[in-house]
């Protein structure tokens, strides 16, 4: 029974953490950046450990190549003196200092190579890591930006839909505006059928009349002559001309 309530307890913790993953995808990623460099801080310490004994194993190479050099003078200038005894210790060490720098140059070249395929390792864990993380990078804004034109666009068809539609808001205040312009229009045409014209020309009869008194009064006052208008001057031309023949005379 206690596995059973476990189990349902991880189940909707299982669900409750897979729909904070799904609601915030960019934290997942920047959880992982973060993850991925730990672990690269990690991998590096692991790595100068190893690089610290690849240098201890270069340095006991040394130090056992500067041993066999010198051994192997020291066991050569006892042979030529004849001192056998001397001469044989160091021949025997420096066998044993030569089957040590066997060995350690082995372990060195194992070590050496053993570096050069971690660091490589890393590398290549490291730029797969980052290029799958960037690609994440792209995937999310890619998804975010579809689904704000998904948005958009369902917004923009529930509009049309909307707006569209018989009965909607747009329509009835383009019925209020016609019929508001119809009965402006009818009353407009009511009120000019009922203007009285003929008061109206009096009245521009009378100012015309006025203008020309004020007019030829003008002219006098100054001393003017006042222009002939164009139908005088037809009037005069199409008069019959009289010729004077003398006092009191005249030609037709």
């Amino acid at each position: 029974m206690f596995n059973r309530l476990g189990n349902l307890i991880k189940g909707f913790l299982s669900l409750f953490i897979s729909g904070l993953e799904k609601s915030n995808p960019r934290a997942l990623i920047e959880a992982e950046k973060e993850n991925l460099r730990k672990q690269i801080a990690t991998f590096n310490e692991n790595l100068a450990n190893h690089a610290a004994f690849v240098e201890r194993l270069m340095r006991q190479v040394k130090n056992l190549e500067k041993s066999e050099k010198e051994l192997a003078a020291k066991a050569a200038a006892n042979l030529k003196v004849g001192n056998r005894g001397a001469a044989g210790q160091y021949a025997l060490q420096l066998k044993t200092v030569r089957e040590q720098l066997t060995e350690n140059r082995e372990q060195l070249e194992g070590a050496d190579d053993t570096y050069k395929k971690l660091v490589k390792t890393r590398d290549v864990a490291i730029k797969e890591a980052q290029g799958k993380i960037e690609s994440l990078k792209r995937l999310l804004s890619e998804t975010e930006m579809m689904e704000a034109q998904a948005e958009l666009q369902e917004m923009a068809k529930g509009m049309i839909t909307e707006i569209g539609g018989s009965g909607d808001t747009i329509n009835r205040v383009e019925e209020y505006l016609t019929d508001r312009r119809d009965q402006a229009a009818g009353r407009a045409r009511v009120a000019s059928s009922s203007i009285d014209t003929s008061q109206v020309e009096l009245m521009e009869a009378e100012n015309e009349a006025l203008a020309d008194q004020a007019l030829t009064e003008f002219a006098a006052a100054y001393g003017l002559d006042l222009p002939v208008e164009a139908e005088s001057e037809a009037e005069a031309d199409a008069a019959p001309r009289t010729r004077e023949m003398g006092p009191g005379l005249t030609e037709g």
